[in-house]
């Protein structure tokens, strides 16, 4: 396997970089981390710059290798990352690239690539967290429509998409993998309520989600009724083995910053605090390098990411989470400055252990499906 980029994607990567020193100095002020309905606005402005300069679809259509360069590029050099439509752009437009019908592509991805439409995820909910397969909301069909009864929760930028890629119970009677369908559901059909919730750092990008009786044309269904589960698995491949890529190069600019500032108050004295630097370092290069061969595998097998996306989740989730804490020991105070945007990151790397699957999910499937383990047994009370 060659690690390495070719002449033809070296040259990509300058006309990305001249672009990017031109356009990003056209971006208007980043809104505050409260006003979503203003990150959306910034962030589907964005898309629509990347779009009209032939870079929109680098997320479906290039090689995976152009895209890694691109995620690099954009990341050194500040841009702005997908933001609020990471759903569309990052699990559901993939998922309908992959498995959608023509006509379902032509609908869905083109406004997605423009930044016209955002997308939502309701696939938690209350009860069925990591436990994804035990989800209650049903749908039932009638006609050319399902009507759909339940709840979701951590359904992220709900208040501000357009879409939600949905998950139901469309067979209650079936063993709980086999009953399940993947439907696209617009937020505005009636019967849709949405409540924000608030994070530690006071933001509002997860919400509740009530759904009263709300019907969804079948032909929004992608895949076939009651095989959601795999239509999912390949949702959740892309959300582990894909969508976390960029977050690895801000987290190695991150850990650049924060050496920078050990430098300046004094705190790089320290020999364990420089070696555990050092160490996170290693650790984010051999994530990197990890990233790489996951594409590898990809684009050798269609490009759907394979199981090798947990194992890159599992110790990326604990890294982040390690990157932060070692900030809070350079920092000291100023780390918990709920103004400062350090604050507000390693809040957020506390959910990463749990956001796109928990830690406990990936190391089952570490265990049974790439080292072959048997599967433990399950408990149940008397």
């Amino acid at each position: 396997m060659d690690l390495t980029y070719t002449a033809e994607e070296e040259d990509f990567r300058a006309r990305l970089r001249e672009w990017l020193a031109v356009s990003l100095p056209k971006l208007p002020v980043k809104p505050g981390p409260l006003d979503w309905p203003g990150r959306r606005a910034y962030d589907t402005t964005w898309q629509r710059m990347l779009y009209d300069a032939g870079y929109g679809e680098v997320h479906w259509d290039a090689p995976l290798t152009q895209r890694l360069i691109f995620l690099e590029e954009t990341e050194l050099a500040g841009a702005p990352y997908v933001g609020a439509n990471f759903v569309g752009l990052l699990h559901a437009g993939p998922t309908i690239a992959a498995e959608g019908t023509a006509e379902q592509r032509a609908r869905w991805l083109p406004p997605v690539l423009r930044g016209d439409e955002v997308w939502c995820q309701g696939f938690s909910e209350p009860e069925a967290g990591s436990d994804l397969a035990s989800l209650r909301t049903r749908a039932v069909r009638d006609g050319d429509s399902y009507v759909v009864t339940g709840s979701k929760i951590w359904t992220s930028h709900a208040e501000v998409a357009d879409w939600c890629e949905l998950l139901v119970r469309t067979d209650p009677q079936a063993p709980r993998h086999r009953g399940i369908t993947w439907l696209a559901m617009p937020m505005d059909a009636p019967g849709v309520t949405v409540r924000p919730l608030r994070t530690l750092a006071g933001s509002a990008e997860f919400a509740e989600m009530f759904l009263d009786e709300v019907r969804v044309p079948v032909e929004n269904r992608v895949g076939r009724e009651n095989d959601g589960w795999r239509v999912t698995m390949v949702t959740l491949s892309f959300e582990r083995g894909t969508a976390f890529v960029g977050e690895v190069v801000a987290c190695r600019r991150t850990l650049g910053e924060l050496a920078a500032a050990a430098r300046a108050n004094g705190t790089w004295d320290d020999p364990v605090l420089r070696r555990s630097l050092g160490r996170l370092n290693a650790e984010f290069r051999a994530l990197w390098r990890l990233t790489q061969w996951n594409v590898s595998e990809s684009q050798r097998t269609g490009g759907v990411p394979g199981i090798g996306g947990s194992v890159f989740k599992l110790r990326y989730s604990h890294a982040r989470q390690e990157l932060y804490d070692m900030a809070a020991e350079v920092l000291g105070p100023d780390a918990f400055d709920l103004d400062r945007e350090w604050t507000a990151d390693r809040l957020s790397s506390l959910s990463y252990t749990i956001a796109a699957g928990t830690s406990q999910i990936q190391r089952n499937i570490v265990a049974e499906r790439i080292l072959g383990l048997p599967k433990g047994r399950r408990w149940t009370s008397s």
